[in-house]
């Protein structure tokens, strides 16, 4: 405000002494003035106020002694390259809302493991679908067939509805491990059937199998008495139940027990006398029966079967009369 009432004292002045007259007094000889002019001086009263011929002065705020806000950067006739260029390197890129979502959505790489099952049923499926995977390349020829009279001793036995039997070689008998067990065979006219295993050929080589008659000319002509094929192992399909069958002569003293119509090769028999906290284990003949020759000295027992992949299937209450059979609720 001081600078302001200065600014207006001098305005005033200069006012002021404009209307003093232009034309200098010349002292003349004993102070007489000139021919025309006298002695008298017009002057102008000044004051510290501003005079009515001056317009008030406008009122210009105080600046404050401290700034109340953040300084704004001027951005006016800024260079545009040297805006981007500073932009980039001192203001971070914001993801966008699409980019943030992606992130969001791309799955973690450490997903939840997977559920590995019991590793003793898994050894046991995996060596049953790498058998049944495994396609043979040998030959057939064709028989007469015979269920109940074949080595499996399959006695009374009818085969189920779609399958027909063969009999396996005897090299690869095995102790009549694959008894029960099916084949899926293709022809040399593209044609596949299954058939089970229900007997032996002693003299056939590993990769050969004698079929029934009635297998046979599926796949070509009798008059062609051998063929070659391609076979491997499969599930039989079978959804009826299971049956067990005790050998003539089967008693408390002594145990012979076969299993039937399963829908799978049978791996073991086992069997608890008391009631199920302990397994005793039976011996397989050649001839596909499981045995104990001091039997379990039990007039009923529970019974557990296991196929190839490691199903199990218990059976309790069952009786070691002799000849007697037991058809289970359901099967491998």
């Amino acid at each position: 405000m001081l600078y302001q009432r200065l600014t207006t004292l001098g305005v005033a002045a200069l006012v002021a002494a404009a209307s003093v007259s232009a034309s200098p007094m010349v002292g003349g000889a004993k102070g007489r003035c000139r021919a025309g002019y006298n002695k008298a001086v017009s002057h102008a009263p000044t004051s510290n106020e501003a005079t009515s011929s001056i317009s008030p002065p406008v009122e210009l705020p105080e600046a404050p002694t401290h700034p109340s806000a953040a300084p704004i950067i001027p951005t006016v006739d800024e260079d545009p390259d040297a805006s981007s260029s500073s932009s980039s390197s001192t203001t971070p890129a914001l993801p966008s809302s699409s980019a943030t979502q992606e992130q969001d959505t791309v799955p973690a790489a450490s997903a939840e493991p997977a559920t590995a099952a019991p590793e003793t049923i898994n050894k046991a499926a995996a060596a049953a679908s790498s058998s049944s995977s495994t396609t043979h390349s040998g030959k057939a020829t064709f028989y007469g067939g015979n269920v109940s009279g074949g080595t499996c001793s399959f006695t009374g036995y009818t085969l189920p509805s779609g399958l027909f039997g063969t009999a396996y070689s005897g090299a690869a008998w095995n102790n009549a491990a694959e008894c029960g067990a099916c084949v899926s065979v293709k022809g040399p006219n593209g044609k596949t059937i299954k058939a089970m295993i229900v007997d032996q050929c002693p003299e056939c080589e590993a990769d050969h199998l004698d079929l029934f008659q009635n297998a046979f000319t599926q796949l070509a002509d009798v008059s062609k008495g051998i063929i070659p094929i391609t076979w491997s192992f499969v599930d039989c399909g079978i959804t009826s139940p299971l049956v067990l069958k005790n050998k003539e002569g089967t008693s408390r003293y002594w145990f012979s027990m076969q299993v039937m119509n399963a829908n799978e090769p049978v791996a073991k028999l086992e069997v608890s006398t008391d009631g199920g906290k302990t397994w005793q284990g039976t011996t397989r003949t050649s001839y596909n029966f499981f045995e104990k020759s001091s039997g379990f000295g039990k007039d009923t027992v529970d019974v557990r079967v296991t196929g190839q992949s490691g199903a199990t299937l218990t059976v309790n209450n069952v009786g070691t009369s002799a000849g007697s059979t037991v058809t289970a609720k359901s099967n491998l």
